[in-house]
C-alpha cells in the first residue's frame, strides 16, 4: 500500500490513540503531522486538550499545535486557511501530510470545502437552540423536515447539532444548508485523500477515558486551570469550551471535591466521544474503519 502521494486523514473519538498512530504512520511514509483538533491549537491548554508531548514526537515534525492565544477565537475557516498552506509546504519537501484530530468540521471543510454561509447572529441562533430544547429533538426534527424537506435522509434524526444548524440556516438565509454545501468545492479531489477512522469499542474507550482523566490531574491540569484563570479570558471565547475547565474551576472554588470533578470530567469526555461517533456515522461513511487491534497489521502493509 503506497500512501506517500496521498493527504492522509486520521480521525476517531477522543482517547482512541490517534496521535500515537499518526507518529507511527509518519515514520512509515516519511510524513509530517498536522493538527486537526480545535482545542489542541491553544497555547495554554496543553493538558486539558491532551496535546501530544513534543518529547514523544520521535523527530516527526508537527504543525498547528499550541500556537493560538486563548484570548482569541479560532474558526474552522482560520484552520483551513493555515492547513492548506502547510499541506503545500509539506508536499514541496516531498513529505506526506498526515492530518490527525477529532474535530469533524475541520475534516469536512478540507474534503468538501468550506461553506460560505452568511453570519447568523448569536441571538437568532440561541432562539433556535431554545426552540429545540422546548420541543425536544424528535418534534424539532419533524419541524425541520417541514421547513426543509431536503434534509430527509441527509441528517440523522438524533443528530441534534446538525438539525439545529440546518434549521437556523434555512430559516435565516431562506436557502437549504444542503444547497449551500452543494455549491461548495474543495481544493482537492476525492482521490487525493486516504482517510482512516479509529473505531474503538465503546467499553474499552470508556476505560481509556477514565484513565486519561486520572493522568490529566496527575500531570498538572489543576495548575493549568489556575494559570488559565489568571489570563481573564472572556466568556465568549472558544477556549472556554475545553472539557475539564469548568469542573476544575468548581474544585478551586471549593464547590466540588476532587473525586467528584474527576467523575464529571470523565462523563463529559464520554459524552463528547459519543458525539464524535455520531458525527462519524453521518459524515465519514467512506473512511476506512480501523479497530485498535488491527493497527499493527495495517502498518505492516504500508
Amino acid at each position: 500500500m503506497d500512501l506517500k502521494s496521498k493527504v492522509i486523514l486520521i480521525s476517531g473519538p477522543t482517547a482512541s490513540g490517534k496521535s500515537n498512530f499518526a507518529i507511527k504512520l509518519a515514520k512509515k511514509v516519511d510524513g509530517e503531522v498536522i493538527n486537526a483538533d480545535s482545542m489542541q491549537v491553544y497555547k495554554h491548554l496543553k493538558i486539558l486538550s491532551a496535546r501530544p508531548d513534543p518529547k514523544k514526537y520521535q523527530k516527526i515534525k508537527h504543525h498547528l499545535y499550541g500556537f493560538q492565544d486563548v484570548k482569541k477565537n479560532f474558526s474552522t475557516g482560520d484552520w483551513l486557511k493555515l492547513v492548506l498552506k502547510i499541506i503545500k509546504e509539506v508536499q514541496k519537501r516531498k513529505k506526506t501530510p498526515i492530518l490527525v484530530g477529532g474535530t469533524g468540521l475541520y475534516f469536512k471543510a478540507l474534503t468538501d470545502g468550506l461553506v460560505k454561509i452568511p453570519n447568523i447572529s448569536l441571538k437568532f441562533r440561541n432562539q433556535i437552540r431554545d426552540l429545540q430544547k422546548k420541543l425536544g429533538q424528535k418534534k424539532f426534527y419533524e419541524k425541520l423536515l417541514k421547513l426543509d424537506p431536503s434534509s430527509i435522509g441527509k441528517i440523522n434524526p438524533t443528530d441534534t447539532q446538525r438539525s439545529i444548524r440546518a434549521y437556523e440556516v434555512k430559516k435565516f438565509t431562506k436557502k437549504s444548508l444542503h444547497q449551500w454545501f452543494k455549491n461548495t468545492k474543495s481544493n482537492f479531489l476525492e482521490g487525493d485523500f486516504f482517510k482512516v477512522y479509529i473505531d474503538y469499542p465503546r467499553q474499552e474507550l470508556i476505560q481509556r477515558i477514565n484513565l486519561r482523566t486520572e493522568k490529566m490531574i496527575e500531570n498538572g491540569a489543576i495548575k493549568e486551570v489556575k494559570n488559565f484563570i489568571k489570563l481573564k479570558v472572556k466568556k465568549d471565547k472558544s477556549a472556554n469550551k475545553a472539557i475539564g475547565l469548568m469542573e476544575i474551576k468548581d474544585y478551586l472554588d471549593k464547590e466540588k471535591d476532587l473525586d467528584e470533578i474527576k467523575e464529571k470530567i470523565a462523563i463529559k469526555t464520554r459524552q463528547y466521544a459519543k458525539r464524535q461517533s455520531t458525527w462519524a456515522r453521518g459524515n465519514m461513511n467512506n473512511w476506512i474503519k480501523l479497530k485498535p487491534q488491527d493497527i499493527n497489521n495495517f502498518l505492516k502493509k504500508i
